[in-house]
């Protein structure tokens, strides 16, 4: 077992969660990244939602786009989400359009303490671009694609219980933020570590 593994197994969660953490917002937002490290901060196991998805599907998200579409996607997409949070509490990155489907968005209320990790367009966009494994981008202008689709989903992303601000540098100032909106969200402390 590495030090970073030990560690998260012997210092105490920075807060006691008894439900999933969802995070959504845009491709780009950090939502995979910041949620592995927000998971070893609250002791619970992370899940990728697109991971899921390849995982049931035998196939890449950009395969499963390609091969049947994105109402197809969509579709197994709400199962899937729907699967991980009928699951014990753990923290979630949603895929950046799961909340456009108002199944999705009803169990995310209901399940889940919902977190939109926000980041202008600009950010978005130069984050995005980094993997070519992004579908949507393939459409055209990946900074016009990004600026279109964040003005269709941000009311939906605007329904998350907690919105927080994507910190440029490293990825901890975010999970920082992270903790300390979901303990005043639920109204504790959360510790100092």
């Amino acid at each position: 077992m590495n030090a970073a593994a030990k560690n998260r197994r012997t210092r105490p969660p920075a807060l006691k969660v008894d439900r999933t953490v969802a995070l959504v917002g845009m491709m780009g937002a950090g939502k995979t990244t910041v949620g592995r490290r927000l998971a070893a901060r609250l002791a619970l196991p992370f899940c990728d939602a697109d991971a899921e998805i390849e995982k049931a599907a035998g196939m890449s998200v950009s395969d499963l786009f390609a091969l049947h579409g994105e109402e197809s996607f969509r579709r197994g997409e709400a199962q899937v989400i729907a699967r991980l949070l009928a699951g014990p509490p753990h923290v979630l990155a949603t895929g950046g359009g799961a909340v456009v489907d108002p199944g999705t968005r009803r169990l995310l209320k209901e399940r889940a303490i919902t977190v939109w990790i926000r980041a202008d367009a600009e950010t978005l966009a130069r984050r995005a671009a980094r993997r070519d494994t992004r579908p949507l981008l393939r459409e055209g202008d990946p900074r016009a694609v990004i600026e279109r689709l964040l003005a269709e989903r941000a009311p939906y992303y605007a329904q998350a219980d907690i919105a927080v601000d994507s910190q440029p540098g490293p990825h901890a100032a975010t999970v920082a933020l992270i903790l300390d909106a979901i303990a005043e969200h639920l109204g504790v402390e959360r510790t100092a570590s």
